[in-house]
């Protein structure tokens, strides 16, 4: 499967451009014209890297790039006024990877998006994955909502680091079941419905009606990247 680039872009031409280029590169490219649409897109769908323009006419990008860095780990490369290198210091400051000052070469552009791809997919799982007052220590397999402990099982923390792993992004049933090595029978049987159920009740302040872990009819489940 391609990478999923989002590209927040609000100058047409240059978008379109960098959108072909990428794509005969292998990569698969969404634009967004502006701040607040771009969050929304990632905060749904979760890229694997964003490139973000640091110029935009809705917001400050600095600002965008702050709220993105607060959402998760995504790869942000930025795209940055050629006179103004205070922007990249903050940007670099508040959690950018990179950046390319404009104008740029295509090919400088692509070669350092996939080098913040690399460094992302080369990092080790064992750090901690943070969503509000949910903390998800991968190395010491505990789950914790503010100070307590999640009582959870194995499997059940492994279900809730995949789903985690992937916020934003619906797993079925099934996937979940092939990353975890249930039989098919257990999928059947509902078993990763007990499972979430059980997780439910240890990170939801509300079980009953869950706004973490959401059920997506006919389709799966969901990792909400916000309970907003």
């Amino acid at each position: 499967m391609n990478d999923r680039i989002l590209l927040i872009e609000d100058d047409n031409r240059l978008a379109e451009m960098v959108k072909d280029y990428l794509g005969a590169a292998g990569f698969e490219v969404t634009i967004s014209g502006s701040g607040s649409e771009g969050m929304n897109l990632h905060k749904l769908h979760g890229f694997e890297a964003i490139i973000l323009d640091l110029n935009l006419p809705d917001m400050d990008g600095l600002d965008v790039c702050r709220e993105l860095r607060a959402q998760d780990n995504v790869p942000i490369l930025m795209l940055t006024a050629k006179g103004d290198p205070m922007d990249r210091v903050v940007g670099l400051e508040i959690g950018a990877d990179d950046y390319v000052p404009k104008p740029f070469e295509p090919r400088e552009l692509l070669a350092r998006l996939k080098a913040i791809l690399r460094r992302g997919k080369s990092s080790t799982p064992t750090d901690i994955l943070k969503f509000g007052r949910l903390e998800i220590d991968r190395d010491a397999m505990i789950a914790k909502v503010g100070d307590k402990a999640c009582d959870l099982t194995t499997h059940q923390f492994k279900l809730l680091e995949i789903m985690a792993g992937s916020a934003g992004r619906v797993l079925s049933r099934t996937y979940l079941a092939d990353q975890l090595n249930v039989e098919t029978y257990e999928t059947f049987d509902r078993s990763i419905d007990v499972h979430i159920s059980r997780i439910r009740s240890e990170i939801e302040d509300d079980p009953k009606h869950p706004k973490r872990v959401i059920t997506v009819r006919g389709a799966g489940y969901v990792f909400a990247r916000s309970q907003d």
